[in-house]
């Protein structure tokens, strides 16, 4: 491709790869560097983010907006009462699992104890990269 300058001192530069935003003398460097344009002092606008409320899962707007409306103290209130049902339930479940468990008792005293590895009956566990 053949390009022509207007000067011989641009095609020296242009060919020894010089880029013309880090020469001062150059239009490009003067863009880079916002000379110039004096007239143009007003700065660009930035516009304000505007706040909306989404729903979220498990909750419609009407829902989030009526917990915002009630005062504090009734949501403090149905805050320890939502605390103490999950205490409640928490408490249910052990005595839940101890009944199942000597339900499932009888069952596993017929059979023999067998460490946990060797019940798959795969020998010597093995790692993965290759050591024993």
């Amino acid at each position: 491709k053949v390009h022509f300058f207007i000067t011989a001192k641009a095609d020296s530069l242009f060919h020894q790869r010089i880029k013309p935003v880090k020469l001062r003398w150059t239009q490009a460097w003067r863009r880079m560097n916002k000379k110039g344009k004096v007239e143009e002092g007003a700065k660009k606008r930035t516009r304000k983010v505007a706040k909306f409320q989404k729903a979220i899962v498990g909750m419609t707007l009407d829902d989030i907006k009526k917990k915002k409306a009630q005062k504090p103290e009734l949501r403090q209130a149905a805050k320890e009462a939502a605390a103490k049902e999950a205490k409640a339930r928490a408490a249910q479940k052990p005595k839940a699992a101890a009944k199942a468990s000597t339900k499932a008792a009888p069952k596993a005293k017929g059979q023999a104890k067998v460490p946990k590895g060797a019940a798959a009956g795969g020998g010597a566990k093995k790692d993965f990269k290759g050591k024993k």
